[in-house]
């Protein structure tokens, strides 16, 4: 047969990675549930000195735009990977900014969704939700940031770096909204060293691919895993449309 693949980088993003190495060592115990936050502030370009820092099309449905195409497809595949496949999904989108400007400093209509809402049930019964947003200021440690939360630990990874908490070291809160948060909850969090020098991801994957076509090792991101990436960004569409449940 034809040896095929498609770009799915982010499983090899230094972040991603330790994360993958914690589980595979039993870090989290039983995995409780999954929380991302994905997105940034992309300027509209009405202020000359704040330019978009994307495509015009990306906010024009017409052309193929919208978080929930974009974004879903990357959601799947590392969803997949780190914690099992989807068996469901229930989402919402909407489109924030009405109006921005091209790349031809004209303004335009914006008919796609720029920030995308859902919450994933794996196979597994774990819950996975993700926030995604092109209208969203950071206020976290990265663009991306995924939780993990589980019995004997947690864990925080952004696209390089990696933070955890055991059990152990989990502080104890108590609800008092009369006082100052006497808590830093940020201090106990510990985040992990390099083991190892990571090279980009894109390279990663293409040398597999290399070896894959050259020596016949196996690459399973192929052209059919690219469209289970399609599948649950059009369940996506569809549970937003209907507001409903959808199985995949």
């Amino acid at each position: 047969g034809v040896k095929n693949g498609v770009v799915q980088d982010k499983l090899w993003l230094p972040g991603i990675c330790k994360l993958r190495t914690l589980r595979d060592q039993g870090f989290f115990g039983k995995i409780l549930g999954v929380r991302a936050e994905f997105g940034y502030w992309v300027f509209s370009g009405h202020a000359p000195d704040q330019p978009p820092q994307r495509p015009s099309w990306n906010y024009r449905s017409e052309d193929g735009g919208g978080m929930m195409t974009d974004m879903f497809c990357h959601w799947d595949y590392l969803i997949n990977d780190l914690f099992g496949p989807i068996d469901r999904v229930l989402a919402h989108k909407t489109t924030d900014i009405a109006e921005r400007i091209d790349e031809s400093g004209e303004p335009y209509l914006c008919t796609a969704d720029d920030s995308a809402y859902a919450i994933f049930v794996l196979k597994n019964g774990l819950t996975c939700q993700f926030n995604s947003s092109w209208s969203t200021r950071v206020r976290r440690d990265d663009l991306l940031t995924i939780q993990v939360d589980g019995t004997e630990g947690s864990a925080v990874a952004g696209l390089r770096d990696c933070w955890v908490q055991s059990l152990s070291a989990t502080p104890r809160p108590i609800w008092n909204p009369d006082v100052p948060q006497p808590i830093q909850f940020y201090d106990n969090w510990q985040k992990l060293p390099n083991p190892t020098d990571y090279e980009n991801a894109f390279k990663v994957q293409w040398e597999l691919f290399i070896r894959h076509c050259v020596e016949d090792t196996e690459f399973p991101w192929t052209i059919s895993s690219a469209a289970a990436g399609v599948r649950l960004a059009e369940a996506g569409a569809i549970s937003a449309r209907e507001k409903i449940w959808v199985t995949l």
